[in-house]
């Protein structure tokens, strides 16, 4: 699998009674792939996957890849509590027709090395599906130092990237110069997506690109073709919203963004509760100020009202 390119770590849709919009889901990852997006990541922490059954998240992947039909990349986040979860998640996916797996740690137990390397390993060796090992110890405690991703790298044949979002751009390079290109690295962190590009990063899993997928997909393009001066126009235009992805209310404030480009409606699943009171009005001041500068790109953007 191509794991170049902006992917978005797609939310997910919530009907009135918090059941999942599939109508809306397929039209929504129909815009993203018009818009430039080279594929999909679903059931991610954008996502909501932790609040998702597993029967629901093989609905969602169902959905997903007939939406797609084949015009790009679906990855399947898998997240569980349990190996045993994970696993069969991974299975499902396989079945289901995805094309790669984003792989977590398990929630809640922060194990050591050897326990975290024999959880996605089982998941690895679950499935023929092309991989890519989640590192994210800002969010989930565990850390899969650069070591630790040479040697799975070594033992597992279909593991091919890895989404670093610990934060530091100094972790992107001190992979390569342990594995050269043996995996492609995507960036996870939306505010330091040029950082990483300019020490070998080839991939961005996007959440601002959930409203925005032109201006991301631009911006990457920027960043890996060394057109600086444009790149860093749009960086300074784009950060305050892509701030926004690395706050703990991350899916509450993209949702909120979906909704004032028109794609989207800003319902989450408990225990996520919607914005109000003057934490909203301070949200929609900041979306509303980037978007009266909203930059014109070339091609325009195909917006549809979904409110």
């Amino acid at each position: 699998m191509n794991w170049k390119g902006v992917m978005p770590a797609i939310t997910t849709g919530f009907n009135a009674d918090h059941s999942v919009d599939h109508g809306f889901l397929a039209e929504h990852c129909r815009w993203l792939l018009d818009n430039g997006c080279r594929g999909v990541v679903t059931l991610g922490s954008l996502g909501e996957g932790s609040t998702l059954a597993l029967e629901e998240k093989q609905q969602i992947v169902r959905t997903v890849v007939q939406a797609i039909s084949g015009r790009g990349p679906v990855v399947a986040s898998i997240s569980a509590l349990t190996t045993s979860e994970a696993v069969a998640m991974a299975k499902a996916a396989t079945d289901l027709g995805c094309d790669g797996l984003m792989v977590l740690p398990p929630y809640v137990y922060l194990g050591d090395w050897r326990e975290m390397k024999t959880h996605v390993a089982a998941v690895f060796e679950a499935t023929p599906l092309s991989c890519m090992l989640y590192n994210n110890p800002v969010a989930y405690g565990t850390d899969f130092l650069p070591e630790h991703i040479e040697e799975l790298a070594a033992e597992h044949e279909n593991f091919e990237a890895v989404k670093e979002s610990s934060t530091d751009a100094r972790r992107v390079s001190a992979i390569r110069a342990l594995l050269d290109r043996r995996l492609e690295i995507s960036v996870g962190v939306d505010d330091a997506v040029l950082e990483a590009i300019g020490v070998g990063a080839t991939g961005w899993i996007a959440g601002l690109a959930n409203a925005l997928p032109r201006e991301s997909v631009e911006l990457f393009n920027c960043g890996v073709e060394g057109d600086s001066n444009k790149a860093f126009d749009l960086y300074r235009w784009f950060l305050p919203l892509l701030r926004m992805d690395t706050v703990p209310k991350f899916v509450q404030l993209i949702k909120l963004l979906q909704v004032e480009v028109g794609m989207g409606n800003a319902r989450v699943r408990p225990p996520r509760l919607e914005l109000t009171g003057k934490e909203l009005e301070q949200t929609r001041k900041t979306i509303h100020d980037s978007l009266r500068s909203r930059p014109q790109l070339a091609g325009g953007s195909t917006l549809q009202n979904r409110k």
